[in-house]
C-alpha cells in the first residue's frame, strides 16, 4: 500500500514539475517576442516565431492585414539594436494543453497613448514552443507604464494552526482598481510566488464581483511573481496587502524586505500598506541600520481592535501596533470601519480595507508630484 501511495505521489509531483516547466517555456517564448520588439532585437523576435507564422493585424485601408513573420521582424531592424524604443510589454495570461497554447500580452506605447493587445497561438514544435500566429488590436489608452508592486502572502493558515486565512480581496481590488483607472500597471509578488489564498470575498459588492470574474486579474493572482523575478528598478511604489495572511512569511522575508527598501531608497519610491499589511513594514531597516518605522507616523489594524479572546490571535507572531511603538514609531488610528490614511514622507499607511482607495490615491498624488 505504501509503495502505491509513493508511486501516486511521485506521479503527481512529476506532473506538477512538467506543468511548471511548460509554463516557463511558453513564457520564455513570449518574452523573446516582448523584449525583441521593445529593444529592436530581430534575432529574439525570430526566435519566438515559427518561420512560416503570420500576423493578422488591423489596417485602415484593408479589412485584414496579413503580415508574414519575416516581414514583421524586418520592421525592427531599422532602430538601434538593443535600444529601448518605447514599447512596454507584459504577459497577461497563458493557457495550454499538451503541445498547443494560447497567450495574451499587453503592449503599451505611453508616448502615443496607445495600448495593444496581442493574442498568440503557439505550438510545441521539435521540443520548442513557437508562435504560429498572432492577432493584434489597439486603442487609445491613459496607461503610463508606471508600475506598482503589490506584496501578498502565500500563508493559508494562522501560523501552525488549522485556522484558515488569506489575503483581503477587498483590499486588493479597491486599491488595484484605483491604480488601473489612473493609468498604472500593478504586479503581484509573494514569498513563494504562484497562487495565493484569498479571504473576505463579498460577491454582493459590485467591484469585487467584477474582478472575481475577470480572468486576466485572477490569472495574475494565481501567478504572482517570486521575489527573484522582481526588478525593483521598474517600480514607483510597493503596497503591502492585509488580511490574516499578511502576518506570516512576508514580514520576515529578506528578499521582499530588500525589494521594498530598494524601491524606497534607490528609486526614491513609496512604501505603503493597509490594515494587517502594515505587519510587512515593521522589520524594514534603512541603509543606516535603523528601523524604517522609527520616528514615523503610521497606521494599520490596531491591537485593541483584534478579538482578544480569538483563537487566531494566539498564533500571531507579533502585534503590529505594539511592535511599531517599541521600535520608535507613532501608531495612529481612528474609529472602527472608518477610512483613515496616514502619510509620513514617502510612507503611506491605512487602517482598514475602507482605507484602500484613499491610500492608493495618496500614492498616486505623491508619484505625480515627484514627477
Amino acid at each position: 500500500m505504501r509503495k502505491i501511495f509513493f508511486a501516486i505521489l511521485l506521479a503527481l509531483l512529476s506532473n506538477l514539475a512538467f506543468s511548471q516547466s511548460e509554463q516557463s517555456l511558453i513564457e520564455n517564448c513570449i518574452q523573446n517576442y516582448i523584449e525583441g520588439t521593445s529593444y529592436n532585437m530581430p534575432d529574439s523576435i525570430s526566435k519566438a516565431f515559427y518561420p512560416e507564422a503570420n500576423l493578422f493585424l488591423s489596417h485602415k485601408e484593408k479589412p485584414l492585414w496579413i503580415v508574414p513573420s519575416s516581414e514583421y521582424v524586418s520592421w525592427f531592424q531599422k532602430g538601434n539594436k538593443g535600444e529601448f524604443n518605447g514599447r512596454i510589454g507584459k504577459i497577461i495570461s497563458i493557457e495550454y494543453f499538451n503541445d498547443i497554447a494560447i497567450a495574451k500580452a499587453e503592449i503599451l506605447i505611453p508616448e502615443r497613448k496607445q495600448e495593444f493587445i496581442d493574442m498568440f497561438l503557439l505550438k510545441k514544435i521539435l521540443s520548442e514552443w513557437k508562435i504560429i500566429s498572432k492577432a493584434a488590436s489597439s486603442k487609445t489608452s491613459n496607461k503610463s507604464g508606471k508600475k506598482i508592486l503589490f506584496i501578498v502572502s502565500n500563508a493559508n493558515y494562522y501560523g501552525n494552526s488549522t485556522i484558515s486565512t488569506g489575503n483581503s480581496f477587498a483590499e486588493i481590488v479597491n486599491a488595484y482598481d484605483t491604480f488601473i483607472n489612473s493609468g498604472y500597471t500593478v504586479d503581484f509578488v509573494s514569498p513563494k510566488g504562484g497562487a495565493i489564498p484569498l479571504a473576505y470575498i463579498n460577491t454582493s459588492d459590485d467591484l469585487q464581483k467584477q474582478y472575481l470574474y475577470n480572468p486576466d486579474f485572477m490569472y495574475a493572482i494565481k501567478h504572482t511573481l517570486n521575489p527573484k523575478e522582481v526588478d525593483y528598478k521598474t517600480y514607483k511604489a510597493v503596497h503591502y496587502i492585509g488580511g490574516g495572511s499578511a502576518m506570516y512569511d512576508v514580514p520576515e522575508n529578506l528578499d521582499i524586505q530588500r525589494i521594498s527598501m530598494q524601491v524606497y531608497e534607490d528609486n526614491n519610491g513609496i512604501i505603503s500598506s493597509v490594515c494587517h499589511g502594515t505587519a510587512g513594514i515593521v522589520n524594514l531597516k534603512t541603509k543606516n541600520g535603523k528601523f524604517l518605522v522609527e520616528g514615523k507616523k503610521l497606521s494599520g489594524y490596531p491591537d485593541s481592535f483584534e478579538k482578544q479572546d480569538g483563537e487566531y490571535l494566539k498564533h500571531f507572531p507579533f502585534l503590529i501596533q505594539k511592535t511599531i511603538e517599541e521600535r520608535g514609531g507613532n501608531f495612529k488610528f481612528s474609529k472602527r470601519n472608518e477610512s483613515y490614511v496616514e502619510q509620513d514622507g514617502r510612507i503611506v499607511t491605512g487602517q482598514n480595507f475602507q482605507s484602500s482607495n484613499g491610500v492608493a490615491l495618496k500614492i498616486i498624488e505623491l508619484i505625480e508630484k515627484n514627477n
